[in-house]
């Protein structure tokens, strides 16, 4: 496989990756409002079972955080290995590309 094909292939997994944890953070903020909904229901069994899905909400939610932290730096790493690629194939563009970003940032710092 060429490396336009894996990169393709790994924006697939990156994809597939974010939709499901906007999913899993949909479905702990859906029992979070179930919790609340709940709250003032009576009995001994119902003060319990809150109690085991409070915990377990606070585990996914801890988990999904360290998971996007994760999903993050994985995405800079990419982009990173993809703009050094960039750069050894094209040493003269990045140049180029990077002489013009230098200008305009001159010249917005000369226009205060």
């Amino acid at each position: 496989m060429n490396k336009k094909t894996m990169s393709a292939i790994h924006t697939n997994i990156t994809d597939s990756k974010d939709k499901l944890m906007e999913e899993m953070k949909l479905v702990v903020a859906d029992a979070e409002e179930l919790l609340r909904a709940t709250a003032n229901q009576a009995g001994e069994g119902a003060a319990s079972a809150r109690a085991r899905i409070q915990e377990s909400l606070q585990v996914a939610k801890e988990r999904l955080m360290i998971e996007a932290g994760d999903s993050a730096i994985e995405r800079t790493r990419q982009a990173a290995k993809d703009t050094d690629q960039y750069v050894h194939d094209n040493p003269w563009q990045a140049i180029g590309i990077s002489a013009c970003v230098g200008a305009i940032v001159g010249m917005l710092i000369a226009r205060r």
